[in-house]
């Protein structure tokens, strides 16, 4: 017997307009069918539009193009019952805990008493009995957390969805409430049929979802579907669980081979927000290890998540000095160079590596290089980087190429003006 179709999306779309006319695409050809009795996990890396595909599911943000469909119904006509848990509590400080949990009850045809006793049963399934009338101030971030769950679950939904429920929390009380939450599922007490959860945190994934979505970025699609079949409880130690780690770390990271494919298809090259000194404390750190580490191992030891040390590997790829296989970051033959030179060096072989694979910073010197006064205003840059990006991106990139441009001594930056500019109008054969 085929599983029910809880939802499914079809070649969704999302484009924002980022003025002058320009179209931005966070989201492109997202097709994905989720099924009854199915906890699926959707990662990315930042910009990957996970949190944007999850409000187009909720009925939240309208897609561009394509349709998502509810039981097979489009989602607009469907009387869906789909419920969301956000990153931020999101509670009223003036409403006790069950007054906050009924709000999302309001509107349903429900009488107080009936009201009442959906949300003190769902506030008994999240372990908060016994804080009924307790006020928000009085609660600690996870109890905080664990209402805004219990006011999802009252409304009984077949459809729950996650938006990173845990990153608020602490280490120990985000893993004590994803086990409570993997009890409710596992032992049939949850009302949902199906969860969807956004999350960046890999071992997340793993520990709770029975299926992996992988999103690339820029704009953000689906680049893998991987199923996740071990058993309740799992063991993070297993051979299995560090074998699903290191695939999934795999996928995440752009292979080598990827970034000229992007560049000859017309697509602008997307910098990681990675600084040179994180850049260089990574390429030190794996040289010191024998330059090879395993990337979930690494992660686990610095104790960094998926959002902070990705840009650095696929910064350390852009620039040669690493490349990702099999789930380990291995050092190349430059990348071990640049770790044992002295700082004069360092500097030469970055300058290198950046006017040879770095798109921007090609662009930079080349405009720099050609104007007789060697200077030209950051607006300048942003107006080209904003037809590829958003405005907050466009600035982050540039960013990101001042700080790799200026360590390598390839151009300064005046802060107070604005502006990019050849010290000692010194230009550069390109």
């Amino acid at each position: 017997m085929e599983k029910e179709i809880i939802l499914e999306t079809i070649g969704i779309k999302k484009s924002f307009l980022v003025g002058k006319g320009r179209e931005i695409t966070v989201l492109e050809d997202i097709n994905l069918k989720i099924y009854s009795g199915e906890f699926v996990s959707i990662l990315g890396q930042s910009g990957a539009g996970k949190s944007t595909l999850l409000r187009i599911i909720a009925g939240i943000v309208e897609p561009t193009e394509g349709e998502v469909l509810y039981k097979g119904t489009p989602l607009k006509n469907a009387r869906a019952k789909i419920a969301v848990v956000f990153q931020s509590f999101a509670l009223f400080p003036w409403f006790t805990v069950l007054e906050n949990v009924k709000v999302g009850l309001v509107g349903q045809g429900l009488n107080e008493q009936e009201m009442n006793e959906k949300a003190l049963r769902a506030i008994d399934l999240v372990g908060l009995d016994g804080f009924e009338d307790a006020y928000p101030r009085e609660l600690s971030g996870g109890m905080r957390q664990r209402v805004g769950i219990a006011r999802a679950l009252a409304v009984e939904p077949e459809l729950l969805l996650m938006d990173e429920p845990f990153s608020a929390l602490d280490v120990l009380t985000a893993d004590n409430l994803r086990g409570d939450i993997i009890d409710l599922w596992r032992n049939g007490k949850m009302p949902a049929k199906a969860i969807i959860l956004v999350t960046h945190n890999i071992e997340e994934a793993v520990s709770m979802s029975s299926r992996a979505i992988v999103l690339s970025h820029n704009p953000g699609k689906i680049k893998a579907e991987i199923p996740i079949e071990m058993p309740y409880p799992r063991d993070r130690n297993s051979r299995d669980f560090k074998f699903l780690l290191d695939k999934i770390y795999t996928v995440l990271i752009k292979s080598p081979e990827e970034i000229p494919f992007l560049l000859a298809a017309g697509r602008y090259q997307f910098l990681p927000h990675a600084k040179v000194g994180a850049i260089a404390g990574l390429i030190e750190l794996v040289h010191d290890k024998g330059g090879r580490v395993d990337i979930y191992a690494l992660s686990s030891e610095l104790s960094m998540e998926v959002d902070d040390i990705f840009p650095l590997i696929e910064a350390s790829v852009i620039l040669d000095f690493g490349e990702i296989k099999e789930g380990d970051f291995i050092l190349t033959e430059k990348g071990k160079k640049w770790a044992e030179a002295d700082t004069l060096e360092k500097k030469e072989i970055f300058k290198e590596v950046a006017l040879q694979n770095v798109q921007l910073i090609k662009q930079i010197m080349q405009v720099l290089s050609t104007i007789s006064k060697h200077r030209v205003s950051e607006e300048f840059f942003l107006d080209i980087l904003k037809n590829h990006f958003t405005p907050e991106e466009s600035w982050n990139q540039l960013e990101t190429a001042i700080d790799w441009g200026r360590y390598a001594e390839l151009f300064a930056y005046d802060y107070d003006a604005g502006e990019l500019y050849l010290e000692a109008a010194e230009t550069i054969d390109m």
